[in-house]
């Protein structure tokens, strides 16, 4: 009987630890067939993929997918694709019909996207897609983005939830950018040649939870010109936990 109890008990653990969360990295890539001798346009994709929950990795790899479809999308007419395989053959089949058209103007098309599992808590995860696009131009454009989840639903967490209240966030969060930027905390936010929409202070579109602290990151475009780059504040959880509901 002691025997069959602790047969009982290994099979309850071993399928208590099989339910967990995990995620694993796969990888997609894909390259143009058409003859080049150097910026041979390609894709690649490296993300991590939600496993064991059926129910919460589907909903966390909807969403990831959906956002690389937006960042990968090209052209006119929204993709209708339902897989990362499919994604990346889209990339190169746009490149593809565009030097047809353009046989000397189109080159060096690429795209680099890789995810990964920034910070995970009981209460939630956050992954980071670092990503870079070219398909033509002066340069191309990379950017991160935060994906913020709840680990026992998987449903995800707008930035508006983050926080007890955001307008005193946003207001704390406002001395600290114009005191790291050195902009008089009496003038417009612009002053010094900022790009806020309406000359407003906003929060970023992308706050990272981050083993340092809570980050702020504003893509090139969003607070300031390509050529200034982009912008972020870091700060220690101790400094603002008062003002978080997740941590």
């Amino acid at each position: 009987m002691k025997h069959y109890r602790f047969l009982v008990l290994l099979f309850v653990i071993f399928t208590s630890c099989s339910k967990e969360l995990s995620f694993e990295n796969e990888t997609f890539n894909k390259k143009s067939s058409i003859p080049c001798k150097k910026e041979c346009p390609q894709i690649t994709i490296e993300i991590p993929v939600a496993k064991n929950i059926p129910v919460v990795s589907d909903s966390i790899n909807k969403k990831i997918f959906s956002v690389i479809e937006e960042i990968v999308y090209f052209g006119e007419n929204p993709l209708k694709v339902k897989d990362y395989d499919a994604l990346t053959t889209s990339f190169i089949a746009s490149y593809e019909e565009m030097h047809k058209k353009f046989p000397t103007e189109t080159y060096g098309w690429e795209g680099k996207i890789k995810g990964n599992l920034e910070f995970e808590s009981d209460q939630i995860i956050n992954i980071k897609i670092d990503h870079y696009t070219f398909t033509g131009g002066a340069h191309g454009y990379q950017g991160f983005r935060s994906l913020l989840f709840n680990p026992k639903t998987g449903k995800t967490i707008f930035n508006d939830q983050l926080f007890k209240s955001e307008k005193e966030f946003k207001a704390f969060a406002e001395k600290e950018f114009r005191s790291k930027y050195k902009i008089p905390q009496k003038s417009n936010i612009n002053a010094t040649g900022l790009m806020f929409e309406n000359d407003k202070f906003q929060l970023p579109q992308n706050i990272f939870f981050t083993k340092d602290g809570l980050l702020l990151y504003y893509n090139s475009y969003e607070a300031a010109s390509y050529a200034d780059g982009p912008k972020e504040l870091l700060f220690p959880y101790a400094k603002v936990s008062k003002y978080l509901l997740y941590k």
